[in-house]
Order: C-alpha cells, then sequence, then structure tokens
C-alpha cells in the first residue's frame, strides 16, 4: 500500500443502526409517488444500506412538474418582492448550518467522501443561499432614454419560468446550492433530480425549505434513475429549462431530448482539466496544490487537475517529491477524521477507474506510485496513481477518468505547454503555476476554459460564475450571471403621445 490507510470501522457509533426510508417530495408534501419499486443505497465505504428511496416514475414527474406550473403561474413565488424572497432564502442558509451534523454525515454515508469535506462543502452551500438572497433584491433592467421624444424604451428580467435541476453523485448538496438559490432567487420553480444513488441531502434540503416558509409546488424532488425520471424532465413541454450536470455523453442526450419544446439548457459537462507547472513556481506550493488538485473527493470531480504539465527543467524533482508527497496521503475510511480521500462512488465505477489504470500500463505511461486497489475487507478504495511520460495519443491523457489518477507530461516551452493544455475536447478548468505575472497573464488569456486558477487550484467562492468552453458545457452558473441564467429578457417600447399615422384618413 503506497499511503496512510484508516481501516473501515463497521462499528463506527456514528454509522445508523437501520437504513433511512425517504419519500418523494412533491407540491410540499412527502409521497412515495406511483411506483412501488425502491432503490437502495449502501455506503461505498462500509458496505452498509444507509437509505432506500421511491424508484419515481414519468408519472411522478408529470406530477411534480404540474405543482410546480400551478405555483409559477399562481405567482405566489415569481411575482412576490426580491426581499420576500431573500427572507426564505436567508432562513434557509441558517437552517443548513443548524443541520450541518445531520447533512454532512448522510453526505458522507451516501458518497464516501471524508466527513471533514462534507462539512466543508454543506457550510460553503449555506454561504451560496446567502449571497444568492443578495440577488433576489437585485434583478433589475435597463432603460432607454434616447428614442426620442415620443418613445421610452424598457428592458425587463422575469423569471423563466419552471426549472428542472438533474444533479450528479459526487457533490449532491453543494452542486444544488450553485443552481437552486439562483434559480428560486430569479423567481422560478423548479423539479430537482438529485442522483439516484446520493438523493438524502436534496431530500432534507426539501423540508429545509419548508421549514423556512418556501411555498408549497415551488421546490419539488423526484428519486429515481436518469433513464426514466432525468429522461421525462429534459423531453417535458411544460419545462421551460433545464440545469444539467454530469458527463458530456449524457449531455448529449439531454440537448437532443430538449428539442420537444426547444427549451433552454444549461449544461456542465466533463472535463480533462490541466496544471501547467513552469519551472519558476513556488514549488512547495505547486506539489501541494497539484496532490489536492487530483485527490479531492477522491479525483471524483469535474474539475479535478488530472493532467499534469510540468516544464522539463524541474521535471524529475517534481515526480519524485510529489510522489514522496502522495505516499503521506490519509485515505481509508471517511468517518475517521484524519482521512483525506474516502471511497469510489459505486463498485461500476470502482472498475472502470481500475481499467483506465490497466490501459495506461499498457500504453506505456510510466507508474510513479499506485496503480493497485487497496486490499480491505470493506469499502471500495484505490491507491493514490501517478503516471508519468503520458502523450496526447494515451487514452488516460483524452478521456475522463474521474478517480484518484494524475497523468505528467513535460513541455520544454510556454507555447508547447498551452497546445499540450488545449490539445482536447474539454475546457473546464485549468491552474496555472508560475511567479512570473506576465506568465500568469498571458496563461489565463490562453488557456481555453471556462474556470482559471493561479498559483492554485479548486478555490473559490459564490461571486465568480462557472461552466465550460467545448464540450465542457453551455451557460454559467453562481455570481449574477448564475441568475441571468434563469431568466428571460423582456424589450417594451412605450409611445409618448400620439403615435404618427401610418394610413391617412
Amino acid at each position: 500500500m503506497s499511503n496512510t490507510f484508516h481501516h473501515v470501522d463497521v462499528n463506527h457509533p456514528l454509522l445508523p443502526e437501520k437504513a433511512r426510508e425517504f419519500q418523494m417530495f412533491i407540491n410540499g408534501k412527502w409521497t412515495k409517488g406511483h411506483s412501488s419499486e425502491n432503490f437502495v443505497r449502501k455506503s461505498p465505504a462500509h458496505d452498509i444500506v444507509v437509505s432506500t428511496y421511491p424508484a419515481g416514475t414519468a408519472e411522478d414527474v408529470d406530477d411534480a412538474v404540474k405543482a410546480a406550473r400551478e405555483a409559477f403561474d399562481s405567482g405566489k413565488w415569481s411575482r412576490i418582492s426580491g426581499g420576500a424572497r431573500a427572507t426564505v432564502m436567508l432562513k434557509t442558509a441558517q437552517l443548513i448550518r443548524e443541520n450541518l451534523a445531520e447533512l454532512a454525515l448522510l453526505e458522507t454515508l451516501e458518497t464516501g467522501k471524508p466527513l471533514t469535506q462534507s462539512r466543508g462543502e454543506i457550510q460553503g452551500a449555506a454561504d451560496i443561499w446567502e449571497y444568492a438572497a443578495g440577488l433576489a433584491r437585485s434583478v433589475n433592467g435597463d432603460s432607454f432614454n434616447n428614442l426620442g421624444d415620443n418613445m421610452l424604451g424598457l428592458v425587463t428580467r422575469e423569471p423563466i419560468g419552471v426549472v428542472g435541476v438533474i444533479t450528479p453523485w459526487n457533490f449532491p448538496f453543494f452542486i444544488g446550492a450553485e443552481r437552486y438559490p439562483y434559480i428560486l432567487a430569479a423567481g422560478c420553480t423548479l423539479v430537482a433530480k438529485a442522483a439516484e444513488i446520493t438523493s438524502g441531502t436534496t431530500l432534507l434540503l426539501a423540508g429545509i425549505l419548508k421549514e423556512a416558509g418556501l411555498p408549497d409546488g415551488v421546490f419539488n424532488v423526484v428519486t429515481g434513475s436518469g433513464s426514466v425520471v432525468g429522461q421525462r424532465i429534459t423531453e417535458h413541454s411544460d419545462i421551460d429549462m433545464v440545469s444539467f450536470t454530469g458527463s458530456t455523453a449524457v449531455g448529449q442526450m439531454a440537448l437532443q431530448a430538449s428539442a420537444k419544446n426547444i427549451k433552454r439548457l444549461g449544461l456542465e459537462l466533463g472535463g480533462k482539466n490541466p496544471q501547467v507547472v513552469f519551472a519558476d513556481a513556488d514549488m512547495d506550493a505547486a506539489l501541494d496544490g497539484t496532490l489536492f488538485g487530483f485527490l479531492f473527493n477522491t479525483g471524483q470531480c469535474c474539475v479535478s487537475g488530472s493532467r499534469l504539465l510540468v516544464e522539463r527543467s524541474i521535471h524529475a524533482e517534481f515526480c519524485r517529491k510529489l510522489v514522496e508527497r502522495a505516499k503521506k496521503v490519509q485515505s481509508g475510511d471517511p468517518l475517521n477524521e484524519s482521512t483525506q480521500i474516502g471511497a469510489i462512488i459505486t463498485e461500476k465505477h470502482y472498475q472502470t477507474v481500475l481499467g483506465y489504470i490497466e490501459q495506461g500500463k499498457k500504453e506505456g505511461a510510466r507508474l510513479l506510485t499506485g496503480g493497485h486497489a487497496v486490499r480491505t475487507d470493506k469499502g471500495l478504495f484505490i491507491e493514490p496513481t501517478i503516471f508519468d511520460d503520458v502523450t496526447p495519443e494515451m487514452t488516460v491523457f483524452r478521456e475522463e477518468i474521474f478517480g484518484p489518477v494524475l497523468c505528467v507530461t513535460p513541455f520544454d516551452s510556454y507555447e508547447e505547454a498551452i497546445r499540450i493544455a488545449n490539445d482536447t475536447c474539454y475546457g473546464l478548468a485549468a491552474s496555472v503555476w508560475t511567479s512570473n505575472l506576465d506568465k500568469a497573464v498571458q496563461g489565463f488569456r490562453d488557456l481555453k476554459a471556462g474556470r482559471l486558477w493561479v498559483n492554485t487550484t479548486i478555490a473559490g467562492g459564490p461571486e465568480l460564475p462557472s461552466g465550460g468552453f467545448k464540450q465542457s458545457g453551455i451557460g454559467r452558473e453562481s455570481g449574477s450571471y448564475g441568475l441571468d441564467e434563469y431568466t428571460e429578457i423582456k424589450s417594451v417600447h412605450i409611445q409618448l403621445g400620439k403615435r404618427a399615422k401610418w394610413l391617412a384618413e
């Protein structure tokens, strides 16, 4: 074993005695819906059942959409003041913090991520709800008083309507927080579908929103599979917009399904994100950031810095020190407070990641550390894995692995670094490590990605937008741009005085 591993404690006092049974949330009420079937979720770290959910149907989606449409058309949320919306959202942030322990534990049990990480994400989500509450008061338009004495022009913003939100399994609560509060701040209503294996905290949020005073029908949650519930959301003719976060392949399917009523789509998709380290970088900071960048959330992160491009003059030293540090990373039981990386989400994905590692070996990438599953009686764990001498032709260079795997490629010049970094169909995120200001500015100008970091990685807050270039997505979430995504713009021309006649009497 190449790193410190905390063995799984199946008798940990935080583990539940029995699985938590959830229901869907539609029109302000808890319901089992139209299906008698349930979905069972096991902790990927402890191999015990922690949650059960109804396997939602297309009819359940129809019920949720009907509730959301009636709530929107009634104006009980869409037409109230921004201040009234902000009051509910601020109360939501408060309640999220009050329920931090419950939310974080459930998030950890369902995703396998360290409990310390879950706590940080829940707290960060509360911050986003507070920020978006402020935006609810600042939805504005424009005026044009330069159209002549007889005309006044106005540009107004109004909520787009009913929004379908499909969130992934890796950050179910946090990614929801990057969308739900902005949707609500704009005055929209919504139907949420969390990933079928990590729906728990989204359903807890539904209860929090009801307690905070959100009117019935404004926020609805349907649990179930993407092929049934997700498909119905994307094709539903009474949904005005869909926000989808997930793989590029499924995003392409969402595009096709949304054509039925040409609804607006917001897509945050895959990434194969470069971390570019120049020889003049602060090596200690770059080493720590590179390690965090590819191991955060066990590499199951769309903005994971999974490709390391390092200047050749420091390549050997950097790789040697990076391997030394990787062996000190603490993995294992996510309920252990010292654990830094946890479990892989499912058996299927576990095998997929191991398959990519074997593919890298076969294609000639040089394995520096890791490369194996962790031998343990419980849980799905993979060692931090680093490949060197990875070329652009290799599968591990081009495809999103979504696991604790880093691919290292040396470069000789700035131009070569940018060319290699941009040699991908993705454009979600990138990091530049350098002490040269000119190089840093030129780097973030030249790199084709929606989110850039200079001398850090996977950092930020709700003020700045997120989203991707190329096949990494469409649209932006968070910040004031995130609110704009969920509004329609209306142009109004107001005639002042008598209008000139077109037809003479």
